[in-house]
């Protein structure tokens, strides 16, 4: 007769596992993670990596990148009309435009998804006026929008993290209003309600794990749309005004240069362009990656 034996049960990953798994095996939103932990440092080090300070003037007039044969190693990126480092201005800022839209996305973010759960776990007249009200708010697009709120405060940093934000809530308000509406109108909600489940226990343990799906999508794609509109701000001259290194600022102020300095023109772009792409590359790699995990 056998002795005492040991069972032992193969464990099942849990949801989180599962997600992570699926995030670590997808190379693009891995690699879009780590140049995300790059950016991020840099903006969060950027007072102190700088090689010069973004106001400095070097006296070299439009110097080219070190990988030109005019350029030198001292000034990697080149510098710009005003004879200042270009390596410092992008790094400086990426405070102004990165930094600051990711923290007006998830300001937004904290509001707007409050204000969508409560919506959305209501009906009658309430959740119709909203409904119709984010329509006609969200048929104005997020740069207009932002315009007009820059137009009443005035130009500077702070209208244009104010008028992001106001552009953003909305968003936030109608995807999550849709999607918890949506979960609401199931039949295993009206069954945990039978069974007497109050609203706060179908809130935390029903609807927002199945809506994670759209909160990481919405806030990726807003910090997107922050980065576009602060630079599209920035660029119009109604942002950052001169001679701040915000990266939409640096791109008006040279735009005249496209042809004599290009480097002036293209090194700002293409940070604008990085940065949204990393951002979208991490946010569709969360995004498969929770909806692998609730398979």
């Amino acid at each position: 007769m056998p002795s005492n034996s040991v069972y032992l049960e193969e464990r099942i990953p849990t949801q989180l596992e599962r997600s992570w798994k699926a995030f670590r095996e997808n190379t693009l939103a891995v690699f879009g993670f780590w140049c995300l932990c790059i950016l991020v440092l840099v903006t969060l080090l950027a007072p102190w990596i700088t090689p010069y300070s973004a106001q400095f003037q070097t006296g070299e007039l439009l110097l080219p990148p070190s990988w030109d044969t005019k350029g030198t190693v001292d000034y990697f990126l080149g510098t710009d009309d005003l004879t200042r480092d270009m390596l410092s201005r992008l790094i400086e800022g990426s405070r102004l435009t990165f930094g600051y839209a990711v923290l007006v996305a998830l300001a937004a973010g904290i509001l707007g998804v409050l204000i969508g759960i409560l919506a959305g776990m209501t009906s009658g007249l309430k959740s119709s006026f909203l409904n119709h009200l984010l329509d006609t708010v969200l048929s104005i697009p997020s740069l207009l929008l932002a315009i007009i709120v820059v137009a009443f405060q005035g130009p500077g940093e702070l209208s244009i993290l104010l008028a992001v934000w106001l552009a953003l809530i909305p968003r936030f308000i109608r995807a999550v209003y849709t999607a918890v509406h949506a979960e609401m109108e199931k039949e295993y909600i009206l069954a945990a309600r039978l069974d007497g489940a109050n609203s706060f226990y179908l809130l935390y343990y029903s609807v927002l794990p199945n809506i994670l799906v759209t909160l990481s999508t919405e806030l990726t794609r807003a910090i997107s749309v922050a980065i576009l509109d602060i630079a599209a701000l920035g660029f119009l001259g109604l942002g950052a005004q001169a001679p701040s290194p915000e990266w939409g600022a640096m791109l008006g102020d040279s735009i005249e240069l496209v042809f004599t300095a290009p480097w002036t023109v293209t090194l700002p772009g293409l940070a604008i362009t990085i940065s949204v792409l990393v951002v979208n590359l991490v946010g569709d790699g969360i995004t498969q990656a929770i909806n692998a995990g609730t398979e």
